[in-house]
């Protein structure tokens, strides 16, 4: 789900139309549903659609750069309801979360280990976050036996839509 300006109507000719949406937040927003299995969460949003959700229970993902774009986008999932995100148990494992992804986009991998281990403690009886830890322990993995180098800048290239 991404938040933006698009043009909406029948496109086309004379002869052949069809009714469609064009623009580069719908771009995003097609990119963005096509890695939620990616993810293993409902709902991906971008950050326009983040600052308008401040009643939901929201973690960020990653920063991705998707197929077809040079610019990576801050990407986040919507978790839950007011009442969740107002939760004691959801703000510590959101806490942990942030500190986890800074570790991670900082080169710290064993702190990043860390703190994924203790995500995963706190997410019980709060959200299943399991396909996302999964995905980062195999990053972490990766990048501590051949890390990415200095100039890295935390940024998930996205080989797929």
């Amino acid at each position: 789900m991404n938040t933006g300006v698009v043009c909406v109507g029948n496109m086309g000719s004379d002869q052949r139309f069809d009714y469609s949406v064009l623009g580069d937040d719908v771009n995003l927003a097609a990119r963005l549903e096509g890695q939620s299995k990616t993810y293993g969460v409902d709902i991906v949003i971008g950050a326009n659609t983040l600052v308008q959700l401040t009643d939901k229970a929201t973690l960020e993902l990653d920063l991705l750069q998707v197929k077809g774009k040079t610019e990576p986008v801050r990407i986040h999932c919507v978790t839950g309801d007011k009442d969740l995100l107002e939760s004691e148990k959801f703000l510590q494992l959101r806490e942990t979360h942030i500190k986890m992804l800074a570790a991670y986009a900082g080169q710290r991998w064993d702190e990043a280990f860390e703190l994924l281990d203790q995500g995963r403690k706190e997410m019980v009886d709060v959200i299943d976050l399991t396909v996302l830890y999964e995905l980062y322990e195999e990053r972490l993995t990766d990048f501590k036996a051949n890390p990415p180098g200095e100039d890295w800048d935390g940024v998930f290239i996205a080989t797929s839509k």
